[in-house]
């Protein structure tokens, strides 16, 4: 994602944009390496960086933060960017619910989040978008 001090101020500035005890649902642009790429050798078989994201990154990100209350609200696959830049180019969109912005940050900052799961992201990413939203009522 980025250096760790840089993290620290880009979580500490949106933190401050959103207001305490709402939910933040966290929509997640995703595209796979074709295999994944592990910095050093963690003994894993090799595999597509889509098999690694939902095998290994999944499941050790569920474990890592199991009691958060952090639910997968939506995921699909990408069919077509009808109206983007074609360097544009994504495979799947997650939207992942948690309950405020602190438990988000709590799972940042996280020693078994950044042990257990993270080497799985990078590993099995080539690109990655994460943006923090609240949800809207719909005038009506």
């Amino acid at each position: 994602m980025t250096d760790n001090n840089n993290l620290q101020s880009i979580l500490d500035k949106a933190e401050m944009q959103f207001p305490e005890a709402e939910p933040i649902f966290m929509l997640n642009l995703l595209r796979y390496r074709d295999e994944a790429a592990y910095e050093t050798d963690r003994g894993f078989a090799p595999c597509s960086g889509r098999e690694a994201y939902f095998t290994r990154y999944i499941p050790a990100f569920a474990k890592a933060t199991e009691g958060y209350g952090i639910e997968p609200f939506w995921i699909g696959k990408v069919g077509s960017l009808l109206i983007a830049p074609p360097e544009e180019v994504w495979d799947d969109i997650a939207i992942i619910r948690y309950p405020d912005f602190a438990t988000f940050r709590r799972m940042a900052d996280s020693a078994e989040y950044h042990r257990d799961a993270e080497p799985h992201r990078l590993a099995a990413l080539a690109d990655w978008r994460l943006v923090a939203s609240t949800q809207m009522s719909i005038p009506r």
